[in-house]
């Protein structure tokens, strides 16, 4: 049985095992790409001892508020945000990827305001003076709506103010009349104004009327009971009488 076992092993082919030539080649494309790898770190480490020197002039030069870079990929741009980070600057990045995307920088004194960032994502050029123009722009145009809105609270005719609201619908002359005919009364309503020329107080007036209304309701009442013990002696009477 093991015989037979160790004669089928036998006859299997085996795996072809790696020539010289194939195990040289391998040893070679490795070293190649470490050589690519410490390559592309020098020249990142060289581009961002360009950008720090860069930065240093910028943050020296006492004449500059800002400075745009050149386009650049993105490996590029995170160096860029990681310097000026470091050196306290604001900084950001505008245009389309891989076409024409560019990092800009502003000293700290100079940060950017919403509608300069706004311009620049817009692709437009950001213009200061042009800035300052539609800023006083914007406030001239609050000052006249407010001034307009004072202006009609300065002319409001209050419902109070009958003369003028008759004077309005039916004529000066007319109006006159009727704002002598008719006063307000805050507590008690509207008051013929001839009322108003008694001495008597609104409050005795209306005491009066409330008197003369119960002693009229009292009357009303004996009256009332007066006729009812009237009916039964008429009938006695008739009835003696027949």
């Amino acid at each position: 049985m093991a015989d037979l076992l160790g004669s089928i092993l036998g006859s299997m082919e085996r795996p072809p095992s790696l020539g010289d030539a194939e195990r040289k080649k391998a040893r070679e494309r490795k070293k190649q790409l470490e050589k690519l790898k410490e390559q592309e770190k020098e020249k990142l480490n060289k581009f961002r001892l360009q950008i720090q020197k860069r930065i240093n002039g910028f943050i020296k030069d006492g004449q500059q508020q800002n400075m745009r870079l050149e386009p650049m990929a993105k490996v590029f741009r995170a160096i860029v945000h990681e310097v000026a980070d470091v050196a306290g600057l604001t900084s950001f990045s505008f245009g389309q990827e891989e076409i024409d995307r560019y990092v800009m920088l502003w000293k700290k004194e100079f940060a950017p305001s919403d509608e300069e960032l706004s311009a620049y994502r817009k692709g437009e050029e950001w213009d200061p003076e042009k800035a300052k123009e539609l800023v006083r722009l914007k406030e001239l145009e609050t000052v006249a709506r407010e001034t307009r809105t004072t202006s009609k609270s300065e002319t409001f005719v209050p419902h109070s103010n009958y003369k003028d609201k008759y004077e309005h619908l039916i004529g000066k002359v007319a109006a006159k009349d009727a704002a002598q005919i008719t006063t307000a009364n805050k507590s008690y309503g509207f008051v013929p104004s001839e009322n108003k020329r008694d001495s008597r107080t609104i409050e005795q007036v209306m005491a009066e009327n409330k008197a003369r209304k119960k002693l009229k309701t009292e009357h009303d009442r004996e009256l009332a009971t007066a006729s009812e013990t009237t009916k039964p002696e008429a009938t006695a009477s008739s009835e003696e009488t027949s």
